[in-house]
């Protein structure tokens, strides 16, 4: 089972993290699922565009630590498949617009950050924890972040701050901030707006996007400090302070 769902709402595909009991916590399953979906429909030969929103409160919680991993091959296929979604969303021809409704956790902020545009609300917020719980960052973050908010990123990932939407449009982590009761249909509008009849969206978004051999050495790079993440312990032991923290504060 999957935790998300696709519909075509005017020519876009509209994808959404629906799992709203666990704060759209994502699953390796839903991770694969998210990267096969927009490879399938990023192609342009259906849609105009993709949108990514949550449902419920919050537009995802990141990983779900409740399938954390165990084993350092769990490590590799987890960290692989929050790269994937930033492989295929930087290869589609089409745009594809976070609509970030609410909180955007640790690895479902860093899928955002390859978004062509990132949309939210008054309630969006970012929080990437990482660093405090012994886990690395993902999706060539380590490009991406700095990319969008320049020294901004280094205050982000070491000090974990919640970034509320003012400041996140502020330092430009949002492009954007609307009305939650409109965000999913200007994200389509915004889709609308660039890709004209005729237009040459789908080349000028390659000239846009990072290359993707800096991506790739950015995953490697991730996946060097997750694999000394895990060897040394810190991994299972903030894991592990993670669930006792949630039981103390129960």
């Amino acid at each position: 089972m999957t935790f998300l769902t696709a519909d075509v709402v005017r020519d876009v595909a509209v994808l959404t993290i629906d799992r709203p009991d666990k704060l759209n916590a994502l699953d390796v399953g839903t991770r694969l699922r998210l990267a096969e979906l927009v490879r399938e429909l990023g192609t342009g030969d259906t849609v105009r565009g993709i949108v990514i929103t949550g449902r419920g409160r919050a537009f995802s919680a990141g990983e779900d630590l409740g399938q954390a991993p165990t084993t350092e091959a769990e490590v590799h296929l987890a960290f692989e498949s929050f790269h994937d979604i930033t492989r295929a969303i930087l290869q589609t021809r089409v745009p594809v617009i976070a609509a970030v409704n609410g909180l955007a956790v640790g690895g479902a902020s860093e899928i955002t950050l390859c978004c062509d545009a990132r949309i939210g609300t008054p309630a969006a917020e970012y929080f990437q924890p990482e660093n405090a719980r012994g886990l690395t960052i993902s999706n060539a973050t380590s490009l991406l972040l700095r990319r969008l908010v320049g020294n901004h990123a280094t205050r982000m990932v070491l000090g974990s701050p919640r970034v509320g939407a003012d400041e996140a449009l502020r330092i430009g982590l949002l492009d954007e901030v609307v009305d939650p009761d409109v965000l999913v249909d200007h994200a389509i509008g915004t889709v609308h707006d660039w890709t004209p009849e005729g237009g040459t969206t789908a080349l000028h978004l390659a000239l846009l996007r990072p290359l993707l051999a800096e991506v790739e050495a950015a995953f490697e790079r991730e996946d060097t400090a997750a694999h000394e993440a895990w060897t040394s312990g810190l991994l299972t032991a903030g894991v592990a302070g993670f669930w006792n923290a949630k039981e103390t504060t129960a």
